[in-house]
């Protein structure tokens, strides 16, 4: 009997860090645990010698204009001085920078894929594997999840480095949403799938 080895392929999975954006984060009560595991699941997928990838919403004034009365979400927030590029409000969060060799894509949508060229810059790089981090749960993260898996990737969503502003959203999504479309796990099972143990 032949044991088959479980685990990520490094070298075919992103990690991607999704809205975690200084005027972003602020709106969560105490983001601190939520930094702290994003922090780690970086440092996690750098060890292995995965991609690491940054995808952060701005508008231009150009963006807010073409933004169509259709469009709910972002109808609001382009009447607003809310997330307006070049602003230090919509850049990375300090406690996860982005290294040099990153990927790093800017949206004027909710999903990661809607409006930037990420689907391709994974694809020249091999990546079939994504695994998610970032807030909100019911934003970004949901959006990309079925995005993303309806275009085959193998979808993981990091439990414990995701968060919404509603925490009932929150749990419904992590327990009873993604389940169906991706694999819930924790930091602490993404070290163990990289490492194959």
């Amino acid at each position: 009997m032949t044991t088959r080895k479980t685990g990520l392929d490094p070298r075919s999975t992103a990690l991607l860090v999704l809205d975690i954006q200084d005027g972003i984060v602020e709106s969560l009560p105490d983001p601190q645990p939520l930094l702290d595991s994003v922090f780690r699941a970086i440092t996690c997928a750098r060890s292995a010698g995965a991609t690491v990838g940054y995808v952060r919403v701005a508008l231009t004034e150009r963006d807010r204009t073409a933004v169509p009365p259709t469009n709910i979400t972002f109808t609001a927030i382009a009447g607003t001085k809310l997330l307006v590029e070049g602003d230090p409000s919509t850049g990375i969060h300090s406690r996860v920078t982005p290294a040099p060799g990153d990927l790093v894509v800017r949206k004027t949508r909710i999903g990661a894929l809607s409006t930037t060229d990420l689907d391709d810059q994974l694809t020249r790089r091999g990546i079939t594997t994504v695994v998610l981090a970032g807030i909100s749960t019911g934003g970004v993260v949901l959006s990309t999840v079925a995005d993303m898996a309806d275009r085959d990737y193998g979808v993981y969503v990091l439990s414990d480095a995701v968060a919404d502003m509603d925490p009932e959203v929150h749990r419904v999504l992590v327990e009873k949403v993604f389940p169906t479309r991706a694999r819930v796990i924790n930091v602490d099972r993404l070290r163990i799938l990289f490492t194959g143990l």
